[in-house]
Formats: structure tokens, C-alpha cells, sequence
């Protein structure tokens, strides 16, 4: 490319922005910028106590590790040929 082309280039591209931007500004107009927005009740920190049926002392805890087995091995793997 020669120097001219990317003076042409650039002009064209300026003229354009330039364009573009006051086409913008007849063509969308600002709305008013006031937006109303839901008021909500604030959470209460004190909470109610749960449904004995479900959380009392007998019941299942799916957070315990599970162990399957009497092997303590920590690696079962190491060791063993094919």
C-alpha cells in the first residue's frame, strides 16, 4: 500500500465516526433516567426452629465418610503388577 491509500483510509474512516455519531444523536434520543425499582422486605435474622421429623439425632448423616470394608490401606493400588 502506498502512503496515499492510508491517508485516504483514515480520512474515510473519520468521516464516517464523525457521521455516524451525529446521525446517532438525531436518530436516538435519551430517555428520562429515573427507574423505579421494587422495595423488598429486609430478612429477619432469627429463624424458626426445623421440623423435628426430619432433623432430630437419628438422622441420616450424608456427610460421614463411608467405608466400605475392614482395609486401611491408603494407597491399595501401589504394589501390584499386571
Amino acid at each position: 500500500m502506498r502512503q496515499k491509500d492510508i491517508v485516504i483510509i483514515v480520512a474515510v474512516v473519520g468521516v464516517s465516526g464523525l457521521l455516524a455519531v451525529v446521525i446517532s444523536s438525531f436518530a436516538i434520543k435519551p430517555a428520562d433516567k429515573k427507574q423505579e425499582v421494587e422495595i423488598v422486605q429486609a430478612i429477619a435474622p432469627d429463624f424458626s426452629t426445623p421440623d423435628p421429623r426430619y432433623f432430630n439425632a437419628n438422622s441420616i448423616d450424608p456427610t460421614l465418610q463411608i467405608s466400605i470394608g475392614d482395609d486401611s490401606n491408603a494407597d491399595p493400588f501401589k504394589g501390584t503388577s499386571p
